[in-house]
């Protein structure tokens, strides 16, 4: 194949996944305005949850729709598929329920550039002078938005082609552990990395890309090519985390679209801080004493190193992904794809 009509292929591939996301977007749009109008008619307050779920789909960057869908065509599945796309647009709910849940966990006031949802109805709850306290409020209509996009996520993965429910089933209760095991690690507050790694590959490991990735390739009939691209899934998800970590300690939350170091005043042991802890000890008590500004840590954060490190993890997780490719049954498109992907998940900056 000259090197012209292999451009054009990994066009095309980029083109058609690109489209298949577009209908994601669009019938997550229709289904919630959908669910909307019937909640309406029950009472005006029950839109409330929806329109909540509704404000954080429009702004998402469908990753994990991206690496289902790719998956899909790559083991040869019809574009033309309406079951696909329910598919994958299931899993986007599924991710924002864990974001909303998260957010409240987190203690986050932003999410992609907006209050998160227990914030702003926290914030509502406050300023209309309501009775009762206005943090539980918010949390509470968190906790339902959260629970409603479960729901959601379960209803749109009826319509998903058959294939596709085994991955389901394993990745549910990946996304409700996960964050358990934030809080269990933040309340040890240990600098012992096992726990931290093993949330990890909970929360990005396996839910951003391995999961996705298989529960493409198994709705287009085809298990072995989900066993042989998992290597490439999970390290490319690893990969990811200490990305969000590197985000959430040092990036600007004017662009990030996120609180700026919400790890640190709720004790949140992610692999970035358990090794810098390990370094200077110092840090613990910077973060458990009172007084002590989010600058103050990161200041001293950047002096172990491990931000270097960070990035050099990084660098080697998505090697070791793209490397697996080599000899994954692909056609080339979509192994040029897969690169490319790897590249941006890893390697973004909000």
């Amino acid at each position: 194949m000259t090197r012209r009509a292999a451009t054009e292929q990994a066009v095309r591939a980029r083109r058609t996944v690109e489209d298949l996301l577009r209908r994601v977007r669009h019938r997550l749009a229709s289904f919630l305005a959908a669910e909307r109008a019937h909640c309406a008619e029950v009472h005006e307050h029950a839109v409330v949850a929806v329109d909540a779920l509704a404000d954080l789909a429009a702004g998402g960057p469908l990753l994990r729709p991206a690496f289902c869908l790719t998956g899909y065509l790559a083991a040869g599945g019809d574009p033309e598929e309406a079951g696909i796309v329910d598919a994958a647009a299931a899993l986007e709910l599924l991710h924002l329920s864990t974001l909303v849940h998260g957010d409240v966990l987190d203690g986050s006031r932003t999410r992609r550039g907006k209050p998160a949802v227990h914030a702003l109805h926290s914030t509502l709850h406050r300023t209309r002078g309501w009775h009762g306290e206005s943090r539980r409020f918010g949390e509470g209509v968190a906790v339902v938005a959260g629970d409603l996009a479960l729901v959601y996520s379960d209803e749109l993965m009826a319509g998903a082609p058959r294939g596709a429910r085994t991955e389901w089933r394993r990745l549910r209760p990946e996304a409700v552990l996960g964050p358990y095991l934030d809080l269990a690690a933040a309340a040890e507050f240990s600098a012992a990395p096992d726990l931290p790694r093993l949330t990890a590959l909970l929360t990005s490991g396996r839910r951003a890309a391995r999961r996705p990735l298989a529960r493409g390739a198994s709705a287009a009939g085809r298990p072995d090519l989900a066993g042989a691209l998992a290597p490439y899934g999970e390290a490319v998800g690893e990969a990811s985390r200490p990305r969000d970590d590197l985000l959430d300690a040092l990036g600007d939350p004017a662009h990030t679209g996120a609180t700026a170091g919400p790890d640190f005043p709720r004790h949140k042991v992610t692999l970035l801080l358990g090794r810098a802890m390990q370094r200077d000890s110092r840090l613990r008590d910077l973060i458990t004493e009172p007084g002590h500004t989010p600058d103050e840590i990161r200041a001293r954060l950047l002096e172990t190193g491990v931000t270097a490190d960070a990035e050099q993890r990084i660098a080697h997780l998505v090697d070791q992904g793209c490397a697996v490719l080599a000899d994954a049954p692909l056609p080339p498109q979509w192994r040029a794809r897969l690169t490319d992907m790897a590249l941006r998940a890893a390697y973004r900056d909000k």
